[in-house]
């Protein structure tokens, strides 16, 4: 049992607030109720987010891309590098890098993530013994951090729009629709083994890097599971698509598939007015990464004409340059002040910013990942967050600013305790199995600056 002095009930903030948890869902919301000796004791308690976007292996190269190089740094020689440094991992880094990216998450307040993963192979893109080593590796992390888990292989084929050959540094990654397939069913069968709110989506990676025959031979795949792709992150990209099949990568997804509330567009940064309408209406939801986007150069997403259209949206940490929910959200409605020159932009009429943001991508990034999660009621995941009233960036706030608080002004470490699916793997700040995992990536990052 779970008391909370105060709890973002869906009807809003209500005071002393009595959750029950069974089998991983809240099977009770007991309403101006009475502590109990046994309970969990927690200042304030929030529907925890999901991080419906993330590449854990590349929290690795944290700190080692912000060196300029000659000419123009962009997207693309930040990817050469990440192909080069990716090259060097074994299993066994990426197992401990996934286990420290889940634990980093879930002490700033994540409770479940969508791992975007799509190196697949050897380096020099020989298989392994087992199709889904690497796929496995994250399983292991995930049962370590007791993280809630939304897998999406990714089916890499080609190495850019027209079905060019593979790259040196893409040939960890590639898979035909039939190697893809069976990759796809030795990960749902290993992912049995997980925690039963764990789900195995599809991930068709781009259109530069499937093709349209493709595409339609592998959603099918996805059997009532997410599915999620990179769309329109950078104008080369959209001008690359739009030469190679006469539309612009947004416009063509909505004419040639059947995108709806089980997809999610990642970035969909460069979008025109009217794509922008079409896909919200859609019902998929955005899948904005701010912090990378703003350390890539990709530029804001178009989130006043996305909001007008009733779109839903939920946040990801995907290189995992910087983990941070509370700078996710504040990073969103900064990028859209700076280009805007305005304040309060992301929210669609009168109100609290920091509320909005958090209350959509709370109920977009359970959405995208196919988790009952996203609010706290009777049925749902216990996925929750509690975060501490007492803290000076929350303490002089009324409960009407308590999330523009946490959104603008407060630090990740106000999270005192998370629940995945009712695993309370976060307690006074702290994951349960902290020491254990920062052991583990030392020894991993080590090996790999070693073989560097």
């Amino acid at each position: 049992m779970i008391f909370a002095e105060l709890a973002l009930l869906p009807e809003g903030w209500v005071k002393q607030v009595r959750i029950s948890v069974a089998d991983g869902h809240i099977t009770g919301v007991d309403k101006a109720a009475a502590p109990q000796p046994t309970d969990t004791r927690v200042s304030a308690l929030l529907p925890a987010l999901s991080n419906l976007h993330s590449h854990t292996f590349q929290r690795a190269m944290a700190g080692m891309t912000e060196h300029r190089i000659a000419g123009r740094d962009s997207f693309w020689t930040w990817r050469d590098l990440m192909y080069r440094f990716m090259d060097r991992l074994t299993p066994e880094q990426m197992e401990a890098i996934a286990a420290l990216v889940f634990m980093e998450m879930q002490e700033t307040g994540f409770a479940a993530v969508g791992e975007f993963h799509y190196v697949h192979h050897q380096t020099g893109g020989g298989a392994y013994a087992n199709i889904a080593e690497l796929s496995n590796r994250i399983f292991a992390a995930a049962s370590l951090t007791g993280i809630g888990l939304t897998h999406l292989p990714v089916l890499y084929s080609y190495g850019g729009v027209g079905q060019q050959p593979l790259s040196t540094g893409q040939l960890r990654f590639g898979n035909t629709v039939d190697s893809f397939a069976a990759l796809l069913e030795a990960a749902r069968a290993a992912a049995l083994a997980l925690p039963a709110d764990t789900r195995v989506g599809i991930a068709p990676h781009s259109l530069r890097a499937t093709c349209p025959a493709d595409l339609a031979r592998v959603l099918p795949l996805a059997a009532g599971n997410p599915i999620h792709i990179h769309v329109a992150e950078q104008p080369k990209e959209v001008a690359d698509v739009s030469a190679w099949l006469g539309a612009r990568p947004v416009e063509w997804l909505l004419a040639n598939t059947p995108i709806g509330a089980d997809w999610c567009p990642i970035h969909a940064t460069h979008m025109t007015a009217q794509e922008t309408a079409a896909l919200a209406k859609s019902g998929a939801v955005a899948g904005l990464c701010p912090i990378t986007e703003a350390n890539l150069g990709d530029g804001p997403f178009n989130g006043p004409e996305w909001l007008a259209a009733n779109g839903a949206f939920g946040i990801g940490s995907d290189s995992n340059v910087r983990i941070s929910l509370t700078e996710e959200l504040r990073t969103l409605e900064y990028s859209q002040r700076l280009r805007d020159i305005a304040r309060n932009v992301m929210v669609p009429a009168e109100g609290s910013v920091g509320q909005f943001l958090y209350v959509g991508a709370a109920r977009g990034g359970a959405q995208a990942l196919g988790r009952n999660a996203g609010q706290i009621a009777v049925g749902t995941l216990a996925d929750l967050t509690a975060i501490d009233l007492s803290h000076p960036s929350l303490c002089a706030l009324h409960p009407d600013h308590i999330l523009d608080g946490l959104a603008f002004a407060a630090p990740d470490t106000v999270v005192t305790d998370l629940w995945s699916a009712g695993r309370h793997q976060v307690k006074q700040g702290r994951h349960i199995h902290r020491e254990q995992i920062i052991a583990g990536w030392r020894t991993a990052v080590k090996g790999l600056i070693d073989a560097m």
